[in-house]
């Protein structure tokens, strides 16, 4: 593919690399359509591909035996898929598929492989977002651990919003139920709850952001300190508006 191609991004960390970095991965890249729901990486198998993504959402998702998977990890245009290949691995222990569709650049394995080993630089980039992604997860961890389910879909809403160009987007109960690991009738009140505080507008599986700060104070500090994370880590600003920790209300942290 010719270099002309590339001279505008939307994936942040395309957008982030240097010419010779960029050099190196633009001949394999391919743009391709995402479809709603379709694998990017499965769990336990050899990764062929790793997916820059340009608009949509991709989850990581945990199973356990009998079928039931909750969400771990999510990303857009901020990242990419094959962390686990950036890490010196050839698969990732989690499922990762199409949340809601869109583009992305895709390159295979073996050629991002070989030009890791050819620039530091580009390893370092996205070594520093898996370490981002990471620290997502850990927060994950901890809201579902710690907050209820109506904080936990605000910071699920506050992360897709970062994602995405305007204030809404399109998800159906369903999917919400299986991404948090809770029934749909939960999901619903939960939803009703966030709408009767006027944070969000709900209907026909649409979603749209009336109220972000009301929203990152029903977080419970479980939204920001990851988001900042990714931002140190790679350089790259993220989304929107992020909560300023303060002494009188310091954000949590994992112990």
């Amino acid at each position: 593919m010719t270099r002309q191609n590339f001279s505008v991004f939307d994936n942040r960390l395309l957008c982030a690399l240097a010419p010779d970095d960029l050099r190196l991965l633009a001949p394999s890249l391919e743009r391709i359509q995402l479809q709603l729901r379709q694998s990017l990486e499965r769990a336990h198998q050899p990764i062929d591909f790793v997916y820059f993504l340009e608009a949509g959402l991709g989850s990581v998702v945990a199973s356990k035996e009998g079928g039931s998977t909750v969400e771990v990890g999510l990303f857009g245009r901020d990242g990419m898929t094959g962390t686990s290949l950036v890490q010196g691995d050839t698969e990732s222990p989690f499922d990762c598929f199409v949340q809601m569709g869109g583009s992305a650049f895709r390159i295979s394995a073996g050629n991002l492989q070989d030009a890791l080993a050819q620039s530091a630089p580009l390893t370092e980039l996205l070594l520093h977002y898996a370490r981002a992604l990471g620290i997502q997860t850990t927060y994950t961890a901890l809201a579902n651990g710690q907050i209820k389910l109506e904080e936990r879909l605000a910071r699920w809403i506050l992360m897709v919003h970062d994602r995405m160009d305007g204030d809404s987007f399109t998800v159906t109960h369903e999917f919400l139920a299986m991404m948090l690991g809770v029934r749909r009738p939960g999901v619903t009140v939960a939803l009703q709850t966030l709408e009767a505080k006027h944070f969000i507008k709900s209907q026909r599986g649409e979603i749209r952001v009336k109220h972000r700060d009301g929203l990152m104070d029903l977080s419970r500090g479980t939204y920001g300190p990851a988001e900042m994370e990714y931002e140190r880590l790679t350089g790259i600003v993220l989304g929107k508006t992020k909560p300023v920790p303060t002494d009188d209300a310091p954000l949590k942290r994992p112990a």
